[in-house]
């Protein structure tokens, strides 16, 4: 039993969502994800070079965040100290479809331990697709940097 991440999605968005798909295509793990009507995100478009997103009917994030959960077999939520707003509501919406979710806090956590984190949490899961989420690049600037080497050493399978 493991989760392999054979596909990563996410909504786009600036920050965590953006690091998870960029580590992801470098390391050649398909991506994919729901984006809110017209690509929406905090920087305007959503640039083409993320390949095989969809558009949700509306422009809101929440349908985005809610369809990004439940298309995915596991969510993964990084940031830097507790879950605010979107990442919030994320984790909330993994709890009420009952599906694994798993919060890690980089405040508290290296990268090398949040790596080893999340390969122990996904052997402890079944299924193919991880949905990444945490916060946009203007509440966290820094999550960016952090979100990418966790996900390309996971895809990788690097230390």
């Amino acid at each position: 039993m493991s989760l392999e991440p054979r596909r990563i999605v996410s909504g786009a968005q600036t920050g965590a969502d953006r690091a998870a798909l960029d580590a992801a295509l470098e390391a050649g793990v398909p991506v994919g994800g729901w984006v809110p009507r017209g690509r929406l995100a905090e920087d305007g478009r959503v640039p083409d070079r993320y390949p095989n997103l969809q558009e949700t009917p509306g422009d809101d994030y929440e349908t985005r965040t809610r369809w990004n959960v439940r298309d995915a077999d596991a969510t993964l939520i990084l940031s830097h100290g507790p879950l605010t707003g979107g990442s919030k509501l994320t984790r909330d919406i993994a709890r009420s479809l009952e599906k694994p979710v798993r919060h890690v806090d980089l405040a508290v956590m290296t990268v090398a331990e949040a790596v080893a984190a999340v390969r122990a949490w996904l052997g402890m899961l079944e299924g193919e697709t991880l949905n990444v989420a945490g916060p946009r690049a203007s509440n966290d600037p820094d999550i960016y940097g952090k979100t990418w080497e966790i996900i390309a050493a996971v895809c990788l399978n690097h230390p």
